[in-house]
């Protein structure tokens, strides 16, 4: 790839690195393909959903421009072009994944675009090779830029560059994401553009799968595209084709001593009139089989009152704990007949005794030592208004990155109990309740090095890990133990060889005692010494391992 000449230094050590990544594709290469093959057809399988979801949006614009064709017109004609674009944007990729195929398989395998279309990527014998696929992307120019990487790239930018002209958006906005102008970096830390990033010496099955998140990319920015335009249609765009009332409560659960205050809302009403709405306590059904209100309920119906801009709250009376339903109608004239239409409504709300919600996010329980997150609150009652407490000697602070509270036990507590009071009028404050916690100390965290309690380990893997680590296991809190120290021993010629040391990294004599193994030899640490974030010291499970 490169254009200058090589010494024959270099070629050796190109030899042997590539001698070195062929011995190591032996040992992870199925995983590594098996892990593509998942990915991309998870891929395929997002790029199904999209279109799916940017078709539905298509629908709606086709209706709504159908109802206003001179309102609608402007930005159904942006969201084609969308189309047009992204359309042709998919073909190209497609060619490039067709193309990439049969150049890595060969004409006598796949001998044309049909047949590469219709192979699935497991089934192709050159996905674990990355020769083609490298010369194919990048054309004997080592940035990329004369190889169908570079062409790819420009393709990219071009859309990108289109499609945020269609949302009158900067030319270096992130808002589509598809940024190929980006900085990144290979395994060893070397700077990379982005064609080297995604396609030098990268297997055909990592192709493909890039390949496909690309289109999966570019169907999320056309879909982003359409959906931002149709948003921009307002409601006033459109011709109304239904008249109905909508009941809309801030609160449907509410507390004894509260008034429950539902709006009633009617839509494509006609600002020129203001329509009576009737309503009647206790009942869900104020009409008979023909739809007629019952002239038993417009007897006893309550006419709402009318309050600032036009709209229509129900009083509706406190009956006591429990769920209570009410219904009515809606009466105005219709805009075309001049004739009175009645439009019905229903609704139910429930008045609940006080009552005091506290929850731990994380377990039932608290824990020693750590920040324990809960959650505190009373229906109907905003968090401002509610003062909780906790046992004494504990402390409750709230978090100042969200709404839940913090609680911290110290040692000595063995349960802790919550309580609140909530603010229910101007100098009320009522006591809504309490609830008891157990406490208990954090659980011993797990002793493991490389991730082996026990078993076989490679002896380059046992010296590369170099320490024990403490790992939580099924706990839900994110907290570490520190090793202080921890007893290594090993038989050699008969003799038990006992090393200690203090931390959690092996000495100097530990090390060279694990280089100088040999296979089958077994090496024990115990008595592992860890701290924990309530102060105690815990002593953890002992580690046997055999060099293999």
């Amino acid at each position: 790839m490169a254009g200058y000449k090589e010494t024959p230094r270099q070629k050796m050590i190109a030899m042997m690195y590539l001698v070195l990544t062929a011995l190591l594709a032996l040992n992870v290469s199925k995983q590594m393909l098996d892990a593509f093959l998942v990915v991309n057809e998870s891929m395929e399988s997002t790029v199904e959903n999209f279109d799916g979801k940017i078709e539905d949006v298509y629908h709606e614009f086709g209706k709504q421009f159908q109802l206003n064709q001179n309102k609608v017109g402007p930005y159904k004609l942006k969201a084609d072009t969308a189309k047009s674009l992204t359309e042709e944007m998919v073909r190209y990729i497609d060619s490039v994944k067709y193309a990439l195929i049969i150049r890595s398989e060969g004409k006598r395998r796949i001998p044309d675009v049909e047949t590469a279309k219709n192979t699935p990527l497991k089934e192709l014998k050159t996905k674990d090779k990355y020769t083609e696929p490298t010369r194919y992307f990048f054309a004997r120019s080592e940035d990329g830029t004369k190889g169908e990487s570079g062409k790819l790239r420009r393709k990219i930018d071009a859309y990108r560059t289109k499609m945020l002209q269609l949302m009158n958006e900067p030319e270096n906005s992130d808002r589509l994401g598809l940024i190929t102008d980006g900085v990144y970096y290979d395994a060893s830390g070397s700077p990379q553009n982005w064609m080297q990033h995604n396609f030098y010496y990268t297997i055909l099955a990592a192709d493909i799968t890039i390949l496909n998140k690309l289109i999966g990319e570019i169907r999320s920015a056309q879909f982003d595209v359409v959906s931002y335009l149709f948003s921009d249609i307002t409601a006033e765009d459109f011709k109304f084709d239904k008249v109905s009332a909508e009941v809309i409560s801030q609160n449907s659960y509410i507390l004894q001593g509260q008034t429950y205050e539902p709006k009633i809302l009617v839509a494509a009403t006609d600002s020129k009139q203001s329509p009576k709405v009737y309503y009647v306590e206790g009942t869900d059904k104020i009409t008979n089989g023909d739809g007629e209100i019952i002239d038993a309920y417009k007897n006893k119906a309550r006419i709402a009152k009318e309050r600032e801009n036009g709209d229509v709250y129900l009083e509706l009376r406190n009956k006591g704990v429990g769920s209570h339903d009410y219904a009515g109608w809606v009466e105005m004239s219709d805009p075309i007949t001049g004739k009175t239409k009645n439009y019905n409504f229903k609704g139910s709300y429930v008045v609940a005794p006080p009552s005091l919600t506290v929850a731990a996010t994380k377990m039932n329980v608290f824990y020693i030592g750590v920040e324990n997150p809960v959650s505190i609150s009373v229906p109907g009652i905003a968090s401002e208004n509610i003062k909780p407490g906790i046992t004494q000697g504990c402390n409750l602070t709230q978090d100042p990155n969200g709404v839940d509270w913090i609680v911290t036990v110290p040692k000595g507590i063995r349960t802790a109990t919550i309580s609140a009071k909530a603010k229910m009028g101007e100098n009320d404050w009522q006591d809504m309740g309490s609830r008891e916690f157990r406490v208990k100390r954090v659980p011993d965290p797990v002793a493991e090095i490389a991730g082996y309690k026990e078993g076989t380990i490679d002896r380059n893997t046992l010296l590369a890990a170099n320490a024990i680590i403490p790992v939580m296991k099924d706990f839900e809190f994110d907290l570490n133990f520190v090793v202080n120290s921890f007893t290594m021993g090993t038989i050699i010629n008969g003799d038990w060889i006992p090393k200690t040391t203090q931390g959690n990294r092996f000495s100097a004599e530990m090390a060279n005692l694990i280089r100088n193994s040999r296979r089958g030899q077994k090496f024990f640490f115990e008595n592992i010494q860890a701290s924990g974030p309530d102060g105690t010291t815990r002593t953890l499970n002992a580690i046997s391992l055999t060099i293999q």
